[in-house]
């Protein structure tokens, strides 16, 4: 059928798509892009990324690989060279067993969370997420036909989770456990005791564990612990290359699991972007395999503006929990105004920085800021701050 001459065709979306929940930051990030493009000095706090250049090491090996002709397409599930560096990198750092066939590589670690839940949920399943959450484990699990059910944690316990909150929300509905340890937009690093248990909830009641530990090297006060340890059969163990190795632009994510599920994930991903950049792989491969380096380099860099952001929001009367990884404060606005959203459009108009509402992580009543950034500028925010 053709359309009619002089009317205007709008294609009908589908149900999924409609669904999909506006970001509530996206307001927010249009007006400090705005400001800044007017040559207002808008100091930015919401990056999601290290600061650092990704390390000279794996720039050479990009450019080996570009020389070598690499540059072709790949295996779908990564070049396996890559995926043997990360089944030595989950034995040496995790004490995890994977063979490289237990490992699949994807476009950025989102890829892999969205390839295993596609692969894992059908219609009305239901997913346990410990809230406050990233924004886009909720909106994944939607898009795949899961229910996401928040488990809150609070910020008194450093919104470590506990498992007897997790262990009630469990219904015959349950099909997925999702974890984010160093966790963002929180911070929070689960201890080793909550892993075991909730791998024990795990093994009793049949359910699969989607670990995000895209963090793992991120981590001041304690040892990462993967809860694969403990439940290796009932776990994907998803990570990847942007957080620990400034990466970000790379787009390279892995994951590693139970053989089925990594060839499940393998035949979707085989349906939609196939493999991963091939350089971007050939430099993740030197980055996974040696970069202790830098890894201690930038965690020293993080711990010392974690500690100043933190005392500084703390002295402004801005209530922050003290994070144990990532790169993440919430800072309890409601002194400058109970509606979180509100409070970040006067940080950002009058204070001039540009901060993320807790609204889409469910964190009511809190900002998030990213201390990925110069201890000068953590200085400058705080300035700013202060004067509100």
């Amino acid at each position: 059928m053709t359309t009619p001459p002089g009317t205007t065709f709008s294609p009908s979306l589908s149900q999924q798509v409609q669904r999909l929940r506006p970001s509530s930051t996206i307001a927010v990030t249009s007006r400090a892009l705005e400001m800044q493009r007017m040559g207002l000095d808008v100091l930015s706090m919401a990056a999601g990324e290290p600061d650092f250049d990704t390390p000279a090491h794996v720039v050479a090996a990009a450019k080996q690989a570009i020389d070598a002709g690499k540059t072709r397409y790949t295996q779908v599930q990564g070049v396996p060279e890559l995926r043997e560096a990360i089944a030595a990198k989950l034995k040496r750092e995790n004490g995890l067993d994977y063979t490289p066939e237990q490992v699949t590589v994807g476009n950025g670690g989102k890829q892999s969370l969205f390839n295993a839940f596609f692969a894992l949920l059908d219609p009305g399943d239901e997913v346990l997420i410990p809230a406050p959450y990233w924004v886009s484990y909720p909106e994944m699990v939607r898009f795949a036909g899961g229910v996401p059910v928040a488990v809150t944690t609070r910020p008194e316990d450093g919104y470590r989770l506990d498992v007897d909150v997790l262990k009630a929300a469990i219904t015959p509905r349950t099909k997925l456990i999702v974890l984010n340890s160093p966790g963002n937009p929180t911070g929070a690093v689960f201890p080793e005791t909550t892993l075991r248990a909730v791998a024990q909830l795990a093994q009793q009641h049949g359910l699969t564990i989607v670990t995000d530990e895209m963090y793992e090297h991120i981590i001041y006060d304690h040892e990462h612990v993967s809860i694969a340890r403990f439940a290796p059969e009932h776990t994907l163990t998803v990570n990847g290359a942007s957080k620990a190795y400034a990466m970000t632009g790379w787009r390279i994510g892995y994951a590693a699991g139970p053989l089925p599920l990594i060839k499940a994930m393998n035949a979707i991903q085989g349906q939609s972007t196939s493999n991963a950049s091939s350089v971007s792989q050939w430099a993740a491969t030197a980055a996974i395999t040696d970069s202790r380096e830098f890894i201690d380099m930038a965690r020293g860099q993080f711990q010392q503006r974690r500690d100043r952001i933190v005392a500084g929001l703390n002295a402004l009367g801005l209530p922050t929990p003290t994070p144990d990884g990532a790169f993440y404060v919430l800072a309890d606005t409601t002194r400058i105004h109970h509606d979180e959203l509100e409070a970040t459009r006067i940080i950002l108009e009058e204070a001039r920085v540009a901060v993320v509402p807790g609204t889409d992580f469910l964190a009511l009543g809190r900002v998030r800021l990213s201390y990925a950034t110069s201890l000068e500028q953590i200085d400058a925010v705080l300035e700013r701050l202060g004067r509100l």
